[in-house]
């Protein structure tokens, strides 16, 4: 069990402010971002039970919202990756700038359509970010030119029940050109809500990030 110290922080971005949740653990591997899907939050119990146990594995996390309370209102917003993905770049390299963040080597969780922008963002950032792990991510979302240009090691992490998901995850693999793997979950829906199927989901982006987060 790592210490940990929690705090809840505000990102500026472009003349506003985007709230946060930053946990900081003793000897940390790396920082993993997370990138939350539509209509979800910095609070998303989902991500926040991932964040707890990457914790618990020696890894300091940010949840954060990617929209404002006002942008989040407009339905649109909430799919627009590109807005997304600049969200997400900026916030990146200001955790890449503060004292206490600015040595961690980077990775990002994406769920639903933040996976999308989390691609997006890693094609943009090259090897700045160390690995990606997707949880029902809408690869799709993003184009087969930009999927090509991510050469972090990506887990794309899918429930057997989400087979429209499944379909898409398969094309989109195809696309990335480096290091890449798809875990199926037995049993598990797009939400992965039957007991233990998120536990799991921590269990394998654990061992993902565990690999290929931290510098030798």
């Amino acid at each position: 069990m790592h210490a940990v110290n929690q705090k809840n922080i505000q990102i500026p971005v472009n003349g506003i402010s985007l709230p946060g949740i930053l946990t900081l653990v003793s000897n940390p591997k790396g920082i993993i971002i997370f990138s939350h899907g539509s209509g979800s939050s910095r609070l998303s119990p989902r991500n926040t039970f991932v964040a707890n146990e990457l914790n618990n594995n020696g890894f300091a996390t940010l949840l954060f919202d990617l929209l404002t309370v006002e942008e989040d209102a407009i339905y649109e917003n909430r799919f627009n990756i590109d807005l997304l993905t600049d969200r997400l770049v900026i916030i990146t390299r200001w955790i890449q700038h503060q004292e206490e963040t600015s040595k961690l080597p980077i990775g990002y969780f994406g769920a639903s359509t933040g996976a999308a922008s989390a691609l997006k963002a890693t094609a943009l950032l090259g090897t700045d970010i160390r690995a990606v792990v997707s949880r029902g991510g809408r690869p799709d979302l993003v184009l087969d030119a930009e999927l090509n240009n991510v050469r972090s090691p990506v887990l794309l992490i899918i429930g057997s029940l989400d087979h429209t998901v499944i379909n898409l995850n398969q094309k989109a693999f195809h696309a990335i050109n480096g290091i890449k793997k798809i875990e199926i979950i037995p049993g598990a829906n797009h939400l992965f809500e039957a007991p233990g199927k998120l536990k799991e989901v921590t269990k394998h982006a654990t061992y993902w990030f565990t690999d290929y987060v931290p510098k030798e």
